[in-house]
């Protein structure tokens, strides 16, 4: 199989298209060939080693796992012996977490861990792409910001994979949706239901007082200590990027009315990642959730995605294609996807892109 690796930290040209053994699934294990997988802000800093802090779980001198990619979709081509939640030919999405190896034409999951089946109705595409923004914001919102109906949820960074994924839960639960991006994505966040969007280049959110209950700071640019005072009594600002600071401030804002909320959702149970991926499957096939996409590119152009997600402004989430999809009447969207693909590499089609 072709898998996308890397052998040390480096700019998005380390990454490289090599050749290895198909992996065999092994006793509760299931194969699955990958039709959609994630490029991400994890995989960025395990590639790059930066912050420094990155290296403390990748690696410190250099990388330990030479394949990324967490989220992923795809058909199941294979199972070891004992399974009995999956069978060949099941549309299936998840992450692996730590053990990463997603950016690969084939990876081999145990059954029991955050892998699902995919409903017909969601493409491969989306389902990668929910497992890279929803699977965070949807325990930040419910579990860490407590997210009720009436709240007022401001959402910094909206037009990223986790920001946009937000904006849409934070509406599912019912709350009244204030969010914050560039003007070049104002009206991708308008479609995704925000009750206001703020144009970050010229109005500064955290001016505001004791007006918002949550707010999420899904790419990590402001602090708790700008933020506080936007915020109502009791009410919580959460982030996703860890610092020494958010530490702290988780520490001692329990001492106020006010509190900072860090959490490591990657790190979760994998049967705590389940019934959210149910939930957002279900979500998903109802047609009351749907994952914007910044680019769909094949596996080859792997380089190109780490170079958009390094960028730091698309709008959803960056997606490769290790196998193409096969037309099929059960999945008709996913054809789309793959002529998207398909368009997409040829219009970015470089000789720095391609390395």
């Amino acid at each position: 199989m072709r898998v996308a690796a890397y052998e040390q930290y480096g700019p998005p040209g380390v990454v490289a298209i090599t050749d290895r053994p198909d992996p065999i699934p092994r006793e509760g294990q299931v194969r699955v060939r990958v039709h959609a997988a994630v490029v991400g802000s994890s995989d960025s800093a395990a590639r790059s080693g930066t912050p420094w802090f990155a290296r403390l779980a990748f690696g410190l001198r250099a990388p330990k796992q030479h394949v990324l990619g967490s989220e992923f979709a795809g058909v199941v081509d294979a199972i070891g012996p004992g399974v009995t939640r999956f069978a060949v030919g099941d549309r299936a999405f998840g992450a692996t977490g730590i053990g990463l190896g997603a950016h690969a034409e084939h990876v081999v999951v145990a059954e029991s861990g955050a892998v699902v089946r995919l409903p017909d109705e969601v493409s491969m595409a989306d389902a990668a792409a929910i497992c890279d923004g929803a699977l965070t914001a949807l325990p930040f919102l419910r579990d860490g910001g407590h997210v009720r109906p009436g709240d007022r949820v401001l959402v910094n960074g909206a037009s990223g994979s986790v920001g946009a994924a937000a904006v849409q839960l934070a509406k599912h639960l019912g709350a009244e949706v204030i969010a914050v991006c560039g003007p070049a994505h104002a009206e991708l966040v308008r479609s995704l239901g925000a009750d206001r969007v703020i144009d970050r280049t010229r109005e500064d959110f955290t001016q505001a007082r004791s007006e918002y209950e949550v707010i999420f700071d899904a790419v990590g640019k402001s602090t708790f200590r700008r933020c506080r005072r936007a915020l109502v009594a009791g009410g919580s600002y959460l982030t996703t990027v860890p610092s020494w600071s958010i530490v702290f401030q988780q520490l001692t804002s329990k001492l106020g009315s006010r509190r900072a909320v860090i959490m490591f959702t990657g790190l979760r149970k994998d049967a705590e990642k389940r019934p959210d991926l149910e939930e957002l499957g279900a979500l998903a096939a109802a047609g009351a959730f749907r994952p914007p996409i910044e680019r769909m590119l094949p596996l080859e152009q792997i380089a190109a995605a780490h170079r958009i997600v390094d960028a730091g402004h698309k709008g959803g989430s960056a997606v490769i294609i290790p196998v193409p999809i096969e037309t099929g009447p059960t999945d008709a969207a996913s054809v789309t996807d793959t002529v998207r693909a398909t368009r997409d590499a040829a219009s970015d089609a470089t000789p720095e892109a391609a390395s």
